[in-house]
């Protein structure tokens, strides 16, 4: 997409101190764009906003952990109080779980929703104001597991389920008040998100079972977004799985359960077989 498309644009990013997160902050920025980031990790965005700053962009940084409310508030505030508005709003932050529902403990469901959900919810009450006013962007990072229920991960299928009809029924309420909102949907892509994903106990798994070289990249994801933002696309699929689920769904759901299946239980140590 043109350089221009983002440029002067104030651009809040939840999940932004790795992964996609963090490419999109360094692309947007490139863009010309006003990147405002939140993560936990106060140091590590302390860092990319001084990269972004040294490179000639402009950036600012909240520590937050989108399962509080407050923290949430306080990456808003910072963004009115650094650029005095919202014009996108990227809901990314998002952690993932691998294990048979049989097993699982239901405290990782509840730690999924939290972040995956509530998260979203969180930071779209205190933007939505502003995002109205700007007539602006409201961006959720959901995944193919938000359109097809994905074995062996029920907490981030249900979370990002969740996740997209909360942000249907937003853009549905704000129809005649030009708020644009997209829910993207990348394959597995090459990011911490993986290595971070709970297991059964919740523990984190830190290990991919699936090969970096055949995944998207961080970078990857962040563009086709921008392209999505930037054509006021309702759904952004981003390979040809993704497109191929959301079709063939429509006509053989059937189908669709015994390929997930198949493929997922291919896994390396897949918990189903």
């Amino acid at each position: 997409m043109s350089k221009n498309k983002l440029n002067g644009k104030v651009v809040v990013i939840t999940g932004a101190s790795s992964g996609i997160g963090e490419a999109m902050a360094r692309e947007y920025a490139a863009m010309g764009a006003k990147v405002v980031l939140g993560a936990r990790q106060a140091d590590k965005l302390e860092a990319l906003c001084n990269e972004i700053k040294s490179n000639g962009g402009q950036a600012a940084w909240a520590a937050t952990d989108v399962t509080k409310q407050e923290d949430c508030k306080r990456l808003i505030d910072t963004a009115i109080e650094a650029f005095g508005g919202i014009d996108v709003m990227i809901c990314n932050a998002g952690i993932s779980m691998r294990a048979l529902f049989d097993d699982l403990d239901l405290s990782v469901l509840h730690r999924l929703m939290d972040v995956n959900f509530w998260g979203t919810v969180y930071c779209t009450k205190y933007a939505l104001p502003y995002l109205q006013q700007s007539k602006g962007s409201l961006v959720g990072i959901s995944s193919v597991a938000g359109i097809h229920g994905l074995p062996g991960r029920t907490g981030y299928s249900a979370s990002k389920f969740a996740m997209t009809g909360f942000l249907e029924t937003i853009r549905v309420e704000n129809l005649k008040k030009g708020l644009h909102v997209m829910v993207a949907c990348p394959g597995f892509t090459a990011s911490n998100v993986r290595f971070s994903a709970l297991t059964a106990d919740g523990s984190q798994q830190g290990s991919t079972p699936r090969e970096e070289g055949k995944m998207m990249t961080a970078t990857e994801v962040a563009h086709i977004v921008a392209r999505g933002i930037a054509k006021r696309k309702r759904l952004c699929l981003m390979e040809i799985e993704g497109r191929a689920t959301h079709f063939v769904k429509k006509f053989a759901p059937g189908l669709v359960d015994k390929l997930f299946y198949y493929v997922m239980s291919k896994e390396p140590d897949s918990p189903f077989k």
